[in-house]
């Protein structure tokens, strides 16, 4: 009796080490398994959203007879040059042709440029000119400004590999699936910083904080009152 029951026990010892090893067997592989499960089945692990420093770049058009620049062209340069002070760091790079049919037409309106440039906020130290080669001796190349920018990308999209339906008896998403709208809602951010980190709380309003206490003090309604209709307004008193 006592040797069935030493057995007994032995065998129970010897059922619970081989379920620990498989235990442990499963966990050592469990990160892996469980990283490839999700980045078959979540779209953000496929396709992140990634911030980095890129050129926001500007190419104009330039013929071979143009002398100057019309005002559609130099409203949209001096906006170019506002948004390169708020979204960079303020600097441009003008790019301009070397060997192409309208170099005489570039170096003419390069001046007229850098005025618009400046007339959006662009300091002159800031604007900086560099050539380009064209091999194309009879082509109008265009003049290509740009700034770098802190901006959120995601993608390429596109990638239809593998089975479009994920394969038989497997619950996972193609690989193309939430790339169109990771890359919209990185195109659609209007200060990627925000991605990264919240950004600092403002300091709060001492004079309605003092107001709301002492209505809260005196038992009256600490909220503003909205009127709806035609010239609605807020009123806090």
């Amino acid at each position: 009796m006592r040797l069935k029951t030493l057995f007994q026990s032995r065998s129970r010892i010897a059922g619970g080490l081989v379920i620990a090893l498989a235990v442990s067997a499963c966990q050592s592989q469990a990160p892996s398994q469980n990283n490839a499960y999700l980045a078959a089945n979540d779209y953000r692990l496929r396709h992140p959203i990634v911030v980095t420093e890129q050129p926001e770049i500007l190419d104009l058009p330039v013929g071979a007879h143009m002398r100057t620049l019309n005002r559609d062209l130099t409203s949209t340069i001096t906006a170019f040059g506002a948004q390169a002070r708020k979204k960079g760091n303020g600097h441009v790079e003008i790019l301009v042709p070397s060997g192409a049919r309208n170099e005489a037409a570039v170096h003419a309106i390069v001046p007229k440029i850098r005025a618009a440039l400046r007339q959006g906020g662009v300091p002159a130290g800031s604007i900086s000119t560099r050539s380009y080669p064209v091999h194309n001796s009879h082509a109008d190349a265009a003049v290509r400004l740009s700034y770098p920018r802190v901006m959120a990308t995601a993608g390429p999209c596109g990638e239809w590999v593998g089975d479009f339906g994920g394969g038989i008896n497997r619950n996972t998403d193609y690989r193309n699936f939430g790339c169109a709208t990771q890359a919209n809602l990185a195109t659609m951010v209007d200060n990627p910083a925000d991605l990264l980190t919240p950004r600092a709380s403002a300091p709060a309003d001492q004079l309605r904080r003092a107001t709301v206490f002492e209505k809260y003090r005196a038992g009256e309604a600490t909220a503003g009152q909205y009127t709806e209709g035609v010239g609605a307004s807020v009123s806090e008193d």
